[in-house]
């Protein structure tokens, strides 16, 4: 007859900017999710932010997923279901509106989410790039909240 399996998608964080998804496959669940934990601890990296939300709009893909993610103002919250709101709030992201456009497996929105929270650039490293300094591209307010959430990671690990 049939030999079933279980597969779970596992995301983990730290609440303050690093986060990891790993996905697991047994024959019993309880070990589908002990291989997703091991491999989401493997898969852990840190997600540039501004205070509780990103640094600039973004859209993440892999596969046929495509997920929108936009910054937002202090008090919003997480605006948007299902895999993105688990890896959002993993990582530690409070104020952020987006939405998942195409295909709707989990895995594949799951990893569009991580693409696009890791392709966010720092300000300072796109007004190198466009050879100004970063009060000119950015709004103050980013700035301040961006340098802020920098300095609460460092005194947080140091």
């Amino acid at each position: 007859g049939r030999r079933f399996s279980f597969t779970a998608l596992v995301v983990v964080g730290d609440g303050r900017g690093t986060v990891g998804i790993g996905y697991g496959k047994a024959k019993e669940v309880p070990a589908a999710i002990q291989k997703g934990m091991e491999d989401a601890r493997k898969n852990m990296v840190a997600i540039p932010m501004a205070g509780t939300t990103l640094i600039h709009k973004v859209i993440g893909t892999q596969g046929a997923s495509r997920v929108l993610l936009k910054p937002a103002a202090p008090g919003t919250g997480v605006i948007v279901g299902g895999a993105v709101r688990q890896v959002l709030e993993a990582a530690g992201i409070r104020d952020v509106l987006a939405k998942s456009l195409g295909s709707p497996t989990h895995l594949n929105v799951a990893k569009a989410t991580m693409n696009g929270l890791l392709s966010q650039m720092r300000p300072e490293i796109i007004a190198a790039m466009r050879g100004k300094r970063p009060e000119d591209i950015a709004p103050p307010g980013l700035l301040a909240a961006y340098r802020s959430a920098e300095l609460r990671k460092a005194g947080g690990s140091g």
